[in-house]
């Protein structure tokens, strides 16, 4: 090899872990003897609609369908969402949806870590829609700085419809589109090579911006 000659090793990791996988969070009405029991099946196939038409419509750089995970339980109560945010972490989960038919004990159900992107899909139907549920937990996300993205279709669907609009598809996969990338970097350096050129503002490194909202650290390289 002569000495102008550069090799990178074949083993050599430009980017070291997993990606990301997408947590499922079927959220129910906690009120048992009738009114929760009547609503797992619901709820948990919202759950597993929705990690099907993930796992359906993307991919990872690598060319392989996204994973979902989906909670163990539907998630009524504070100890059930503890348990859910517990097996995320083991899991490998890096981002949130969490999906609902029905009205649920908002502050006690919502995603709370405070680096996890996140969405709800408010089922619309015709029984027990989760549009209340929705407004009042994005309410509380807003309340808490903890921002969320809302879903909720366009179109009033029977409470027994299983489909997803095509509106409500779009949301899905718009957010797990974007909160995949933001996932990935967490954790991740950004490589500096150089300074500021010819004074361009846009070539300043932000540690701040890049350790505090990404969760990102910096490295640098003088040239």
């Amino acid at each position: 090899m002569s000495e102008n000659e550069f090799r990178i090793s074949k083993d050599y990791q430009t980017v070291i872990g997993d990606f990301a996988k997408v947590g499922i969070r079927p959220v129910i009405d906690a009120r048992e003897r009738g009114v929760r029991e009547s609503l797992e099946k619901q709820t948990m196939g919202m759950a597993k609609a929705a990690a099907a038409l993930i796992s359906k419509n993307l991919r990872y750089p690598d060319g392989n369908p996204v994973e979902c995970v989906i909670s163990d339980t539907t998630i009524g109560r504070v100890a059930q969402a503890a348990a859910c945010a517990e097996q995320f972490r083991k899991a490998g989960v890096g981002l949130t949806l969490t999906v609902t038919p029905c009205w649920c004990y908002g502050s006690e159900t919502i995603d709370v870590d405070p680096m996890m992107p996140k969405a709800i899909w408010g089922f619309n139907g015709t029984e027990r829609p989760g549009a209340v549920y929705l407004a009042a937990a994005l309410a509380g996300h807003a309340m808490k700085g903890l921002p969320a993205f809302g879903i909720y279709g366009r179109d009033v669907q029977d409470a027994g419809d299983k489909t997803i609009p095509e509106d409500v598809s779009e949301k899905i996969l718009r957010f797990v589109r974007a909160a995949l990338p933001v996932a990935f970097i967490k954790g991740k350096s950004y490589l500096s090579m150089g300074s500021v050129s010819m004074g361009i503002a846009g070539s300043i490194v932000r540690e701040d911006f890049f350790q505090e909202y990404l969760g990102m650290r910096n490295e640098y390289v003088d040239m």
